[in-house]
């Protein structure tokens, strides 16, 4: 996917709502999770990622700084996001639980 045409979002377009189910994309354009959800609002927000697993099911959350990841929109208004981990380094970080 040629990522150089999409747009960028702003940081007010960052709420839990737009980047819920976001696709992540990883080095070589890889798919490597997708967005669960969000703590926090701002610049100090953590995105919880569903790392690895098949529809949902036995994928490993992992919570990482918003600001590590560069979401954009694509020409059908999909929001994803592109960060440079990959699957296997994302999977290594340790597990997000809720509490």
């Amino acid at each position: 996917m040629d990522h150089s045409k999409h747009i960028r979002l702003s940081s007010s377009e960052l709420t839990a709502d737009a980047l819920d189910g976001a696709t992540i994309y990883g080095p070589g354009d890889d798919k490597i999770g997708s967005v669960s959800h969000i703590h926090g609002s701002g610049p100090t927000s953590q995105v919880v990622i569903d790392v690895g697993g098949f529809l949902g099911i036995g994928a490993k959350p992992v919570a990482v700084p918003i600001g590590e990841l560069d979401f954009m929109r694509d020409e059908d208004g999909e929001v994803h996001a592109l960060v440079s981990w990959t699957k296997d380094q994302l999977k290594a970080m340790p597990e997000h639980i809720d509490r």
